[in-house]
């Protein structure tokens, strides 16, 4: 049989997607203060820039602004529309005379333009936490960066306060806990810098145990390959225990974790731990450095996710947020632990010198206070 082939469905330029609802709660406040301009007085703090619409923004913005007409002109004459239209026009020329009627035409409830505020003011803390979350998953993936670690926290912290402000705002309720699925992890960096520098520290630290006690800030699950976590631990566990520290027992502690198999025989993890070079410190922040990003990178993406999902109310939002930002402030707390300088202990104060006491020698009694026999 022939083989027809299958025409593709054709596109159409002007097949838009549906708006979403908060361009109809935006809609629905704005054709309220075209009909009622005394309205606005109930929608509480509200600003052009929580419109996700610029156009409806301009026309807040001028409605805001402009002093209302009279109510008995109001009715009368359509004087408040025209003021709005010569304030806002220049500045959006999208903005027609129709275009103000189709808002009247879609103002709902005037009464429930303090509804509507909240919905707006929802919609653009969803959007803020989005853009902060971008921002802070392209500082953990731009290498050109002088100091992307540096960068990321900063990040971080940006996002940090503007969670702690819309928390202010929003009053807590039980459920808040998000039902978005979390996104899959991102990759972690296995090329050949990576590997060669966890492999060095693990070298390193086998050639040189005594720096183990020191670096309790790193842990198995900062390195990018696996198998290294395992031999960090092994290392980490003997040095815990004060059992003696060489390439032979770790080997030999590979062997009680399950670690050797078919794929990775002893001779592998010998090899592994053949080649000690510089500080098993610098190597160490190494390692963190990386984990930390990808930390950075994997909170972004789950923060990201939490506000694309637009089931989740602002509490959950906020509330799963702080979670995913906790699980970087841990790795945050080790990465200053081990970067910053550890204060020198200061000297213990000498107790001051005392005079020794001396035997007591018994006083003689005065001549004349002797008493006679």
């Amino acid at each position: 049989m022939p083989n027809h082939p299958v025409r593709e469905p054709d596109f159409d330029p002007y097949d838009t997607p549906p708006d979403p609802p908060i361009h109809y709660a935006e809609q629905a406040l704005l054709g309220a203060l075209l009909l009622e301009p005394h309205r606005r007085e109930a929608i509480g703090p509200l600003g052009p820039e929580h419109f996700a619409r610029p156009l409806h923004g301009a026309v807040f913005a001028a409605a805001a602004t402009l002093t209302p007409p009279d109510p008995a002109v109001h009715i009368r004459e359509p004087v408040w529309l025209a003021s709005i239209l010569s304030h806002a026009g220049p500045m959006t020329p999208a903005l027609t005379p129709s275009y103000l009627h189709t808002l009247i035409a879609c103002a709902g409830m005037p009464e429930h333009v303090a509804e509507y505020a909240g919905m707006i003011r929802a919609d653009h803390a969803r959007r803020s936490v989005r853009v902060h979350a971008e921002l802070l998953i392209q500082a953990a993936c731009d290498p050109t960066l002088p100091d992307p670690v540096g960068v990321a926290l900063a990040r971080a912290d940006a996002l940090t306060a503007l969670i702690d402000d819309l928390g202010s705002r929003v009053s807590p309720h039980p459920g808040s806990l998000p039902r978005t699925p979390s996104p899959r992890s991102p990759s972690r960096d296995t090329g050949e810098e990576a590997t060669s520098e966890e492999q060095i520290l693990l070298s390193t630290a086998t050639a040189r145990p005594g720096c183990l006690p020191t670096m309790r800030w790193l842990q198995a699950e900062d390195f990018a390959v696996p198998l290294h976590g395992q031999l960090f631990r092994c290392l980490t566990s003997l040095a815990h225990r004060g059992a003696p520290v060489d390439q032979v027992t770790v080997l030999w502690e590979t062997q009680h974790q399950g670690i050797l198999t078919e794929a990775i025989n002893a001779r592998d993890v010998l090899e592994m731990l053949a080649t000690p070079a510089g500080s098993a410190h610098h190597w160490g922040e190494q390692v963190l450095r990386r984990s930390l990003l990808h930390s950075a990178h994997t909170t972004g993406l789950r923060i990201q996710a939490y506000a694309d999902d637009r089931t989740n109310t602002p509490h959950q939002l906020i509330t799963g947020t702080r979670r995913a930002l906790a699980e970087l402030t841990a790795v945050r707390v080790r990465w200053h632990r081990a970067t910053s300088p550890t204060p020198a202990t200061p000297p213990r104060p000498r107790a001051p010198a005392t005079t020794r006491a001396g035997p007591r020698t018994p006083s003689t009694a005065p001549a004349t206070a002797r008493a006679s026999r």
